[in-house]
């Protein structure tokens, strides 16, 4: 999994062209993509809001906040005039509605993964069919966009994010967790390192991330499987690399998180 952070090096060629857009024609605009591994885009904002699915692979969304991973018919929202990359480490393919913001006020002003219901999944597909100045005033296209806003707005939403403390001690913590996810350290043994006591680190943890320590890691593990799972990793081996002793207990904590076992999320 990639660091959460904003800015980083990365392969310049990789990197994605952004669409020059000033504004958008309609209320809804739709891009579809096929992405190649280690594509990335800079650190960029606009000022409407942003859909972005993955019909496979795994989109990896990086804000100052934290991370936001979208495996496969999962999507994440971005709203409006947050600094925001979006990477993929394995090959993906990739669908991105941007929605006007005055055509989507019911919106939440945060970063956030939605699961991409079925009935959502279908109107999406539809949508990119259109032309980008789709007929408006009553036409089957407008009303087609209608039904898609609506069941925008109620898309459920899912805990596929890693929250950054900006404590910089906290933060060294986690990016050292990030690159390494099969870091056994204790908690105490890194309130040692710290130089703070273990009932010190605990409380920050919890205020400046609103996960204990212990969720947060799981959390940072199981969002560190999705690449090399995708990438056709192994459950053994990506169980392993992620810090898990036994398989079994690997593929237990990835269906209480995902909902789904690594073997029917890879499926789809």
């Amino acid at each position: 999994m990639p660091h959460s952070g904003l800015g980083l090096s990365r392969n310049p060629e990789t990197q994605r062209q952004l669409p020059e857009l000033t504004d958008l024609p309609r209320p809804l605009y739709a891009r579809a993509e096929s992405l190649s591994a280690g594509s990335w885009t800079p650190t960029h904002r606009h000022e409407w809001v942003q859909f972005s699915y993955a019909i496979s692979g795994v989109l990896g969304v990086h804000t100052e906040q934290g991370s936001f991973f979208a495996p496969p018919q999962w999507g994440v929202w971005i709203p409006a005039g947050l600094d925001h990359e979006v990477v993929t480490s394995t090959r993906a393919e990739m669908r991105s509605l941007y929605v006007r913001k005055q055509d989507c006020l019911w919106a939440n002003s945060r970063c956030r993964v939605l699961e991409v219901t079925p009935l959502a999944r279908e109107l999406i597909k539809a949508f990119c069919q259109l032309p980008a100045d789709y007929p408006e005033a009553g036409s089957s296209e407008s009303r087609l966009v209608r039904v898609l806003l609506d069941q925008l707005a109620v898309l459920p939403e899912v805990g596929f994010s890693l929250p950054l403390p900006r404590h910089p001690h906290l933060l060294k913590l986690c990016d050292e967790l990030i690159k390494t996810p099969d870091l056994s350290s204790s908690l105490s043994s890194w309130a040692v390192r710290l130089n703070m006591s273990e009932k010190t680190v605990t409380r920050l943890f919890q205020r400046e991330t609103g996960l204990s320590f212990r969720s947060w890691r799981q959390r940072a593990r199981l969002l560190s499987s999705l690449n090399p799972l995708q990438a056709g990793e192994s459950v053994t081996n990506t169980a392993l690399m992620c810090g898990y002793d036994s398989t079994s207990a690997f593929i237990a904590a990835f269906k209480g998180f995902f909902g789904t076992t690594p073997g029917e999320l890879f499926s789809i």
